[in-house]
Parts: structure tokens; C-alpha cells; sequence
């Protein structure tokens, strides 16, 4: 597809996902403008490369576009969308928009119910120390790069493939990595085998390398039914148990870093050395180096890109420390993710205390796991929850942050609503030697900077 010229408009533009497509548009030659609800440091950012952007949506906005892109979270009575609808120009979502820039590209989609986003980080960078010159689009900024999309020289496009609403089996990509399989996004499926099933139709686009965690039970299940139906589909496993084909062991486990060795099918390709702490991460960049492999690049350059890795932001990001007390902050929305976060957290602080602020994602995820949010929660020395940030999402009867809180131990919990009161409160307990974790997708990761102001 000929970009160059090309007017295309993005309603949402805001979004992580669609500033990242915005931006390798832009890249390739189009004529890029774009809306969205409030003002950002992201849409500021887009300004800076030369894309028009409005705040507050209008009819007006779309004349002139030759395509339109429209963000998931954008519903039908939004004004531009009603006018792109009434206009008959050509309408994309998110994820048909970035199949189009993966064409004659040698694509990676990175998916999995956790750890897409560091992962296709890794990926990325690891390729980049190899002296190749990938585009990518991911779901948050590199800190190395501090940017979340790029349209290199080169011929491998590795991307983020989000399952939330199922169009990432738009990509058909050449190679995929799965990370893991679980449940979530239960406002779009109803359960586990829905899950399992959309991961199979997914596999079912890629053309030639699947990467995949036979740690995970859920990846196990899927290559099972791969397998069965003897699919024309190299896999390549990787893990920590069992006989994978990469296999990860001699692990240490520090509180700034990680370490393990790198075995692939007998024969020992090195040390992986990550600058971020956490078990997940070491299998985050097997993967990584996993595919790396598979796309011709050699293995020691690829380990030394992992090891210059600093992170994806709001993944355990450092926020900052005063007065001996770390601020810490993180996207961790599903109970399995908090339970790597926390474990991570308390190899982090040593003989200290974790203190949370927990910001529950969605009614409809709060309901489906608030059990399980009030297991993992409770492994914090205390959580203050805050109310439920909706996402777009109608409350549901007898569905809060309560639903959470009315599960754990009364001395473990406080229910918060206010976040300058969560502050203040948080302030008052926490001492030198403690962690302040504050945790969801919503915007609780507003608190962190003014919790280490008022420190």
C-alpha cells in the first residue's frame, strides 16, 4: 500500500496502540491528523513529528481524510465515527490499520494473556543490538528508546498483538510468540475455552515460527491441539521445566537484576543477564531470544541487547525514592500479573515492607477475579484500594473495590476512594527501608510522581 500522500485520520489518537500506528504512518509518508478526549504528553509527542491533533471531537475533523482509524474504546455515538459511517471513506479499526503496515514485512506478533508488552520491548531492542533496524509498534514505551513505535530500514516489523477484543488474527504474521494463557477480558468472553479457542485461530495466521512457553498450561493445552491436527507450523518451546527446546536454568534471582543460563536443544548458548528483576522477565527474554534466533540473528548479540534492556514503562518502573523509601510503579491489572509483581516486590525489599495501591481495571474483571485479587493482595504488608476505574465500562450491581476489600483480612485492607487521601495515608506509614507500589491500568499511576514529592 502507497502511504505517501495519503490522509488518514485517527479518532482516538490518544491511545497507546493507535499513536504507535499513527507514528509509522506518518513515517511512511502519510498525511496524518488525529482526535482525541483530553489533552497528553502523547499528543504532544505527536505534534513534535508534524501529526495534527485536536482535542475534543468534531464532525469537522474528518473532511478531508482519505482513511479513517478508529480506537476500540471509541463507541458509535462519537461524532467523527458518525460522520465516518454517514461519509462512506474507507473505516479501519486498531489492529486491520497495523495489518496494513505489516504487509511484504517479515512480521513477529507478540501475544499472551501477560508480559506482551516487555517482551515485544525485548524483542525489539535485542534485534537492534544486533545492528538490524526492526519497526515496531508496542503497547508502551521502551525506556531505552523512550518511544513505542518506529518504522525502520529493515524487514522484520515486530509488533504487540493484544487479544482484548480478538482482531489480532488480522496480522497473519510469519513468526509469533505466546507468552501465556488465561482468562481476562471477560466483558468480550465468556470463559477459558473462548480464550483457548481465539489462540488457536490466531496460531492458525502464522506462516512459519511459533515461540511458545511449555511452562504455561495454557500454551501447553494449545500446542497439544496443534500438534494433534499436525499443523505446518515449526514451534519452538521454551522454559524452565520438562524437556523444551530452550531451556532456562541456573537461575538468580537479585533485587535489581536477573540472571540464568540459556540452553537450546543440548547445546549451551550463554548467560542472560537482564537489568530488571523478576522470574517472568528471564522468560520473557528466552522468548525473546528465542525468536531473535529463529529471524537469523546471533545469538551473542542478542544476549548483550537483553542485557542493555531498562525496561518498558509502568512495567516495575522506578518512579523515584525519598528519604529511603522506593516508589515503585506498575500496569499489573490480573491477579497473575500482580503475583509476579509482588514477588518481585518483596525480592526487591529485602527485610522492608510493600505497601499498595491497588486501582481495580473494569466491573467485569473486578467481579470475575475479585477472589483471586484479594488472594494475591494480601501478600502485601497493606493494599489501599481505590474505586474501580471503568474503562468505558457501565457499573454493575453490588460490583466495587468492596468486592475486593470484603475478602481479604481487615488488617491487611483499607478502602480508599479518594486518591489525596490514599496519599496521605500511605505517607504516614511508610518508613526507610519500604516500597509504595501503586498498581492498575487506570490512572493510578498519576500518584507515583506526588507520592515521591511529598516523601
Amino acid at each position: 500500500m502507497n502511504w505517501s500522500g495519503l490522509r488518514v485520520h485517527f479518532i482516538g489518537i490518544g491511545g497507546s496502540g493507535m499513536s504507535g500506528i499513527a507514528k509509522v504512518m506518518a513515517a511512511r509518508g502519510a498525511i496524518v491528523s488525529g482526535s482525541d478526549l483530553q489533552e497528553s504528553g502523547t499528543l504532544e509527542a505527536l505534534r513534535t513529528i508534524g501529526i495534527s491533533v485536536f482535542v475534543g471531537h468534531s464532525a469537522a475533523h474528518i473532511e478531508g481524510a482519505d482513511l479513517i482509524v478508529r480506537s476500540s474504546a471509541i463507541t458509535s455515538e462519537n461524532l467523527e465515527l458518525a460522520a465516518a459511517a454517514k461519509s462512506g471513506k474507507p473505516l479501519l479499526g486498531r489492529a486491520e490499520a497495523l495489518s496494513k503496515l505489516l504487509v511484504d514485512k517479515k512480521s513477529v506478533a507478540v501475544a499472551g494473556t501477560h508480559g506482551k508488552t516487555t517482551t515485544t520491548s525485548m524483542l525489539t531492542v535485542a534485534l537492534q543490538s544486533c545492528g538490524l533496524d526492526p519497526s515496531f509498534a508496542i503497547g508502551a514505551s521502551i525506556r531505552n528508546s523512550g518511544t513505542n513505535a518506529h518504522h525502520g530500514s529493515g524487514e522484520i516489523f515486530v509488533v504487540e498483538a493484544d487479544e482484548s477484543d480478538g482482531s489480532f488474527t488480522s496480522y497473519k504474521p510469519f513468526g509469533a510468540i505466546i507468552t501465556n494463557i488465561e482468562l481476562d477480558h471477560v466483558d468480550n468472553f465468556k470463559d477459558l475455552a473462548s480464550i483457548d479457542d481465539l489462540f488457536y485461530q490466531f496460531v492458525g495466521t502464522v506462516s512459519s515460527k511459533l515461540v511458545a512457553c511449555s511452562d504455561d498450561e495454557g500454551v501447553r493445552r494449545l500446542i497439544a491441539r496443534i500438534s494433534s491436527e499436525k499443523k505446518r507450523l515449526e514451534i519452538i518451546t521454551y522454559g524452565t521445566e520438562g524437556d523444551p527446546d530452550l531451556l532456562i536454568d541456573r537461575i538468580f534471582l537479585g533485587a535489581r537484576e536477573s540472571k540464568a543460563r540459556l540452553v537450546f536443544r543440548g547445546r549451551v548458548w550463554g548467560e542472560l543477564e537482564l537489568a530488571i528483576p523478576g522470574r517472568h522477565n528471564l522468560l520473557n527474554a528466552a522468548a525473546a531470544a528465542a525468536m531473535g534466533s529463529e529471524l537469523g540473528a546471533p545469538i551473542g548479540p542478542l544476549l548483550a541487547g537483553l542485557a542493555k534492556f531498562t525496561g518498558a514503562r509502568r512495567r516495575f518502573e522506578i518512579r523515584g525514592s525519598a528519604n529511603g523509601v522506593t516508589v515503585v510503579d506498575d500496569y499489573g491489572h490480573h491477579p497473575t500479573e500482580i503475583k509476579a509483581t509482588l514477588e518481585t516486590a518483596r525480592n526487591f525489599v529485602g527485610t522492608g515492607r510493600v505497601f499498595v495501591i491497588f486501582q481495580p481495571h473494569r466491573f467485569s474483571r473486578t467481579k470475575a477475579f475479585a477472589e483471586d485479587f484479594a488472594k494475591e493482595l494480601a501478600k502485601a504488608d497493606h493494599t489501599y484500594l481505590l474505586e474501580v476505574y471503568p474503562a468505558g465500562e457501565t457499573p454493575l450491581p453490588g460490583v466495587s473495590a468492596l468486592s475486593i476489600s470484603s475478602r481479604m483480612p481487615r488488617e491487611l485492607v483499607t478502602y480508599e476512594p479518594s486518591m489525596p487521601e490514599v496519599i496521605s495515608k500511605v505517607l504516614e506509614v511508610a518508613r526507610s527501608g519500604d516500597l509504595i507500589l501503586t498498581l492498575g491500568a487506570g490512572d493510578v499511576s498519576s500518584l507515583a510522581p506526588l507520592i515521591v514529592e511529598n516523601l
